[in-house]
């Protein structure tokens, strides 16, 4: 029997990178996934590539009104929610002095109320003893330079986890983080504003801080949501999981004297 066979599950940001590779990987392990984004065009192209098992809901994780009616799709179609990802987020390397309201206000609403509305919308159709994911990162304890609002935002999320713990222990729904290292991905070097280059040159820099010996990837995130979605984490729950080959356990300080990020 496959791990997450009979399980429904739905990824917040789910057209690319690690949503994506998440996604498919539940797929392949029997779940029912759907996804949700803002472009439409990305979600029909990654739903196409998941298989008849995927779906997908275009929705903003920071409209509450969204959340809402990606929850009242599942319900017609499944009627109940075994597995919550909520992934979605966005960030970029800006100076202090440089932040400007605008970009507080977005970073704030699709990082920390995106994953409120997430999670509260889909408390009706949480079937007990469901896992709820949220995504934090190393970044939210490293102090790196000019990443000050990314960083607050993903502190915030995980607060998150010690409280929602105890919200929903009634109901057995277990809710952790996977708190990913640096993981290259197109979406993440686009938002951030390097070029291909650039970013090249960085991950040469990463790997070298990282006592694995190599960069991380998307499927080695997945591998671990996989693992914090299915009943072999049973009894893990409260818990950020990171994910980042030793890099912030090792490198902390080092990293956040480096000029390099």
């Amino acid at each position: 029997m496959k791990r997450l066979e009979n399980k429904v599950a739905l990824i917040t940001g789910g057209s690319s990178g690690i949503g994506f590779e998440t996604a498919r990987k539940m797929a392949e392990e029997g779940a029912v996934v759907y996804i949700t984004g803002r472009r439409e065009q990305a979600l029909q192209k990654a739903v196409s590539q998941l298989g008849s098992n995927a779906h997908y809901v275009c929705a903003d994780v920071a409209v509450k009104q969204d959340m809402l009616r990606v929850c009242e799709v599942i319900q017609s179609k499944e009627k109940k929610l075994d597995i919550l990802f909520a992934n979605a987020g966005i960030g970029r390397y800006i100076k202090l002095e440089e932040l400007t309201e605008e970009e507080i206000d977005r970073t704030l609403d699709t990082n920390v109320k995106g994953t409120i509305f997430t999670v509260q919308a889909m408390l009706p159709i949480l079937s007990e003893g469901a896992s709820v994911i949220l995504n934090t990162s190393i970044t939210a304890e490293l102090g790196l330079p000019d990443f000050s609002l990314y960083a607050a935002s993903k502190a915030a999320v995980r607060s998150f986890i010690h409280s929602w713990t105890t919200d929903l222990k009634d109901r057995r729904i277990r809710v952790n983080a996977i708190s990913p290292g640096i993981i290259p991905t197109a979406a993440a070097t686009g938002e951030l504003g390097r070029s291909p280059e650039e970013e090249q040159e960085l991950q040469k820099w990463r790997k070298s801080l990282t006592p694995v010996g190599r960069m991380g990837s998307v499927e080695d995130i997945a591998n671990a949501v996989i693992f914090l979605a299915s009943d072999e984490s049973s009894f893990v729950t409260g818990v950020e999981l990171t994910v980042d080959g030793g890099m912030s356990a090792v490198f902390a300080n080092r990293l956040s004297l480096e000029k390099k990020v």
